[in-house]
């Protein structure tokens, strides 16, 4: 089996890292962040994700992974290396490059000493990105021409937070994004580990970049439209939630994200939507419908922060709770959720927050070390005035909400269940 290095041990570099090892090949994970690569090779892995623990200890036992802070080592002693480094936002909203032109710039570096190297991005980067700005870097590093010298592709990743193990494993389709065909075959013969009835796409660069942003900005777009949809239907008097269920079994539509309610949040999906809006601003074309998208969200935020500032105001609350903090249900990745943007809010209201979080709150603390932490959301309840219903775990459903306010951002709880009671969209 060849050998494969993975540069950023995130979300995405680290499922990477060990799907592959599970599948056989052996793999070099590279960070520069020493705590992180220690947890690694200890055999605990750095975030929460359904099965990656176990799965990174049978790795680390076979001896198939392993991490290191040295990019050098990890292209030196590999034939192919993937690019699964953060790319996140610039205040305008534009992408922010640094990291991914960052990696270029060393695997080129690295790349003058080898004869033969495969380079595969993943970050999500924006149309033309692979072929303008990496190519170049990584060429005139290494003196050496992509598709004669080194071959390099773009295929994105479609991994979702809390379950991106299960995602790699079992992938909807596959996404190849070639310079040419040498560096294509290079990549399909990597990938062919996979179910051979998983679709493979085989596209130029520019398209397979294109590909993720049109699939998170389809994913936003369901949300707001469910939220639209719901918005109406609560100020007609009407089950937004009913509405959505009865819609979403038309078969020319899918279930997933067709429920009103919050906002989408977490490290991807408006960053990926501000991205593609930006540089086709700057081309010359007014995408309406995209920023349309990224207004209603905006403003679903909003009008949950305004609905709790109207409990405080007119029941004159001092104790506010919060049941989820996390952007999702699943995962400990609190980036751009509801909770990191309603708590300044709440301080600002000057009314004692008290919030639960079943694994995410250690990285809520860092930030708001002034919220009281509690160790099971009945204890909330108990304590708080208003309760505010963030993420839809289970644990949240059968508890005793008597008497108290309830702003169900999910609906995952019956309005007869507590005393006064404020669904999103119904």
């Amino acid at each position: 089996m060849r050998t494969l290095s993975v540069i950023g041990a995130g979300y995405v570099g680290l499922s990477l890292g060990v799907g592959f090892s599970d599948f056989g090949y052996r793999v070099i994970l590279v960070d520069v962040d020493v705590n992180k690569v220690k947890m690694i090779n200890s055999g605990i892995s750095p975030m929460q994700e359904k099965g990656i623990d176990e799965a990174l200890r049978e790795v680390l036992d076979k001896g198939r992974l392993e991490a290191t802070t040295s990019i050098d080592y990890a292209i030196e002693n590999s034939d192919a290396t993937f690019v699964c480094v953060q790319t996140p936002s610039n205040k305008n909203g534009s992408i922010n490059l640094k990291f991914v032109l960052g990696a270029a710039r060393e695997i080129g570096k690295n790349l003058m000493k080898k004869d033969e190297h495969l380079v595969v991005i993943k970050s999500t980067v924006v149309p033309g990105t692979t072929e303008n700005k990496i190519i170049p870097i990584i060429e005139r590093r290494s003196g050496k021409r992509a598709g004669k010298d080194f071959g390099i592709c773009m295929s994105p990743e479609f991994l979702s937070e809390g379950t991106a193990l299960c995602n790699f494993f079992k992938p909807d389709r596959i996404v190849i994004g070639e310079f040419d065909k040498r560096s294509g075959d290079s990549l399909e013969s990597i990938y062919s580990v996979f179910d051979q009835n998983i679709p493979r796409i085989r596209v130029d660069l520019k398209t397979a970049e294109m590909i993720k942003y049109a699939s998170n900005a389809f994913i936003g777009t369901k949300i707001s439209f469910a939220n639209e949809i719901g918005n109406m239907c609560k100020v007609l008097g009407i089950d937004g939630r009913k509405v959505m269920e009865a819609v979403a079994l038309d078969h020319r539509f899918s279930k997933y994200f067709m429920k009103p309610g919050m906002s989408f949040g977490g490290p991807c999906l408006e960053k990926d939507l501000t991205a593609i809006i930006c540089l086709m601003n700057r081309r010359g074309y007014n995408p309406k419908l995209l920023k349309s998208v990224v207004e209603l969200n905006r403003m679903q935020t909003k009008k949950l922060i305004g609905l709790v500032k109207n409990k405080i105001k007119d029941k004159k609350v001092r104790r506010v709770g919060i049941l989820g903090l996390s952007f999702k249900r699943g995962t400990s990745d609190v980036r751009d959720g509801c909770a990191i943007r309603i708590i300044p809010e709440l301080i600002n209201e000057n009314v004692d927050i008290i919030a639960y979080d079943p694994i995410s709150e250690e990285n809520m603390r860092a930030i708001f070390p002034q919220v009281d932490y509690r160790d099971g959301p009945q204890d909330v309840i108990n304590d708080s005035e208003v309760v505010i219903i963030l993420t839809d775990y289970e644990e949240f459903i059968d508890l005793d909400y008597a008497g108290k306010i309830v702003i169900d951002g999910r609906g995952i709880i019956p309005s007869r269940a507590c005393g006064e009671y404020e669904g999103m969209c119904w």
